[in-house]
């Protein structure tokens, strides 16, 4: 294969759409649960970098064409990688994994996974990466690396404790098993639930209301909240105190007060 995963489609394998101020990135290979292959990985990080830098785009979300969010690898190349012990290729494909979680990370909007079906693997991962995750009732999830004797990636190992504790997560990516949605949403791993056919309508009507919000204040409490995963409280006190004075000065603050006194619905611009 040339050091090259197949990639046999005629349309492009990552779909970039708005819908107003949504963005959407759509992974877009429906035949294999949307499985990475070729430059995907690398579609997907440029998707999210190009909607995080247009300023018009205040909410993206993340999904996946067809009856699948994301299998993750492309298994069949894994094994070539394997059987060759092309390390270095192999590598690639974790650096651009990193590249996309970095980049929903670093980004000011909210990102929002939209899980159609199952999400293994680096597929669970991305959707894992997102701020916030709705799942269709028919839908699973799951760690499925050990299955084939292979580490998580994708920031596995530091995003889902922070959602389930050291435990679960040890049970989840020990057994590989895959997790339906009520139990994923018990564990605290999704933020909600939804019927299978309700889930689009759900996942942008909820991307709009997170648009509508303050942009400066949406970003802030993003970065905030990141923060406290690793810093300490008087760190965070400081950075609350920054992060009020800067919404207090902004239009925003002025727009959204005047709009609830006058029980309207306040339209913030960002500035």
């Amino acid at each position: 294969m040339g050091g090259a995963e197949p990639v046999t489609a005629s349309e492009p394998v990552v779909l970039v759409e708005r819908d107003d101020a949504v963005g959407i990135v759509r992974l877009n290979r429906p035949e294999k649960l949307n499985a990475f292959a070729g430059d995907m990985r690398d579609l997907v990080g440029e998707a999210i970098t190009e909607l995080g830098n247009d300023p018009a785009v205040r909410a993206i979300v993340v999904t996946g064409a067809g009856r699948g969010f994301c299998a993750g690898a492309d298994v069949d190349y894994l094994r070539e990688l394997i059987e060759t012990q092309n390390s270095a290729d192999f590598e690639k494909l974790l650096r651009a994994g990193e590249h996309v979680v970095t980049a929903i990370h670093a980004l000011d909007q909210p990102v929002l996974a939209a899980i159609n079906g199952p999400a293994a693997g680096g597929g669970a991962n991305l959707a894992l990466a997102c701020d916030i995750r709705i799942m269709a009732d028919t839908a699973s999830i799951g760690q499925t690396f050990s299955r084939i004797g292979l580490h998580p990636d994708w920031g596995g190992t530091f995003l889902l404790p922070r959602l389930v504790g050291a435990a679960r997560s040890l049970e989840l990516m020990w057994s590989g098993r895959m997790v339906g949605a009520e139990e994923a949403l018990a564990m605290g791993m999704v933020n909600r639930v939804v019927p299978v056919d309700a889930l689009w309508d759900e996942a942008l009507a909820w991307a709009k209301r997170l648009a509508a919000a303050p942009p400066i204040a949406v970003a802030r409490i993003k970065h905030a909240i990141y923060r406290s995963e690793v810093e300490s409280l008087e760190t965070m006190l400081a950075l609350e105190l920054e992060n009020q004075l800067a919404c207090f000065g902004s239009n925003d603050a002025t727009r959204g007060l005047a709009a609830f006194r006058a029980k309207e619905t306040p339209r913030f611009e960002g500035d």
